[in-house]
């Protein structure tokens, strides 16, 4: 049986507080920390830089899987390497030549993760998928916390894990917009191993942290 990692987004924390925030996080079983960084050009909001994630990188030692929604993306790879990134997820979308940033990430020692966003088709990636290290499916379109999941993004999940299986790859599949109670089961018996969740996370339960990561899991 697949271990399933939550890797909980920090976007629907106390903002004032990140990073007891995190510290809670590690405390209450989560196995990663999602971290978003939008620019307010490739996506239509504006969240966190290397600064931060530098300053949070001292209350955790969970590995902080960074989403850069960020573009032109390959200038800023460096900066978030160097920050205290371990996973470094882009868009292909975001760069002019995906080899040559997936190759800069590797450069810095980091996992290289690949998102694609609901109406990215998986053949624009194909070629990479035994050089990375995640794809993370959107099941929203990026820019903001709270939106409902698209639900024809199973289908994608399905077929990427198959692609997966047929190849023998390695690599991680990690979904993340809308995931919650309800739709979690389905996201795992499609292929997912890695699930994020932001808002499910921090508010259901009367904000039960540790209670809404065991539930997502054992879905």
């Amino acid at each position: 049986m697949k271990k399933i990692q939550i890797s909980p987004s920090i976007l629907s924390a106390d903002f004032s507080q990140l990073g007891n925030e995190i510290k809670r996080l590690e405390e209450s079983g989560a196995d990663l920390i999602h971290v978003d960084v939008m620019d307010g050009h490739f996506v239509p909001n504006i969240t966190i830089g290397p600064p931060v994630i530098k300053t949070l990188r001292n209350y955790t030692s969970l590995p902080f899987d960074v989403h850069l929604m960020i573009a032109p993306v390959h200038k800023y790879i460096k900066n978030f390497a160097e920050a205290g990134s371990d996973i470094i997820t882009i868009h292909p979308e975001a760069t002019d030549d995906l080899k040559e940033s997936i190759e800069l990430i590797k450069h810095f020692k980091k996992k290289v993760g690949v998102s694609l966003n609901p109406n990215t088709e998986i053949n624009i990636i194909k070629k990479y998928l035994n050089e990375i290290d995640l794809v993370l499916i959107m099941s929203v379109y990026p820019g903001f916390g709270g939106q409902k999941f698209l639900p024809e993004v199973i289908e994608k999940i399905k077929n990427l894990y198959q692609i997966k299986k047929d190849n023998k790859f390695k690599f991680d599949i990690e979904v993340d917009g809308g995931i919650n109670f309800s739709n979690s089961k389905d996201v795992i018996s499609a292929g997912a191993n890695i699930l994020v969740s932001g808002t499910t996370i921090f508010k259901e339960n009367n904000g039960d942290i540790k209670k809404n990561i065991e539930t997502l899991r054992s879905m």
